[in-house]
């Protein structure tokens, strides 16, 4: 599968002082809602919508549950949930408050191998669009007409318009 990516100039975000380099940022649509997504993921299967969005609503619940007991949770062969946080140092054991030292909390998704390397292994992306002084150009060649540079052929080499290429490179990404 394809997915898209706007290019942005930014600084390297652990090399400020250098001048700002062009990245490739994802470009993450909107989540589907628990309806449709129930719908598109039953399609041709003998399991009714309304009998997913059940099981998800019981899963959830179960997993809240675990989650404030401290415990990780299974999402099927997908992966791993678990609470995260931060915590403020303090100088006295006298001084120890977990209320008032943990902060930041967060849920950590930490994917199964099998389901990360089908993502990863199986992903392409192309140029959707172009993001500079806040103007939003809708591809590399419209960036390029508008800056009086010369368009870009389709497969020429670094158009960004193909689609070629998956994985990773120079890491600058933000998403």
């Amino acid at each position: 599968m394809t997915m898209e990516v706007k290019y942005l100039k930014r600084p390297h975000p652990t090399k400020r002082d250098e001048p700002e380099l062009w990245y490739a940022n994802p470009i993450v649509r909107k989540a589907e809602s628990v309806t449709a997504m129930t719908r598109a993921a039953t399609e041709n299967t003998s399991t009714a919508p309304t009998e997913m969005e059940a099981a998800l609503t019981l899963w959830g619940n179960y997993a809240r549950k675990r989650l404030l007991a401290g415990e990780s949770v299974r999402v099927g062969d997908l992966g791993t949930l678990r609470v995260t946080f931060r915590s403020k140092g303090v100088e006295s054991i006298d001084d120890v408050n977990a209320n008032q030292m943990v902060y930041d909390v967060r849920l950590k998704f930490t994917p199964s191998k099998e389901f990360r390397e089908s993502i990863v292994n199986n992903i392409s992306f192309e140029c959707g669009g172009v993001l500079e002084d806040g103007v939003d150009y809708s591809s590399l060649n419209a960036y390029r007409v508008a800056k009086g540079l010369a368009p870009t052929t389709p497969s020429g080499p670094g158009s960004g318009e193909d689609g070629g290429g998956s994985g990773s490179g120079e890491d600058g990404s933000f998403g």
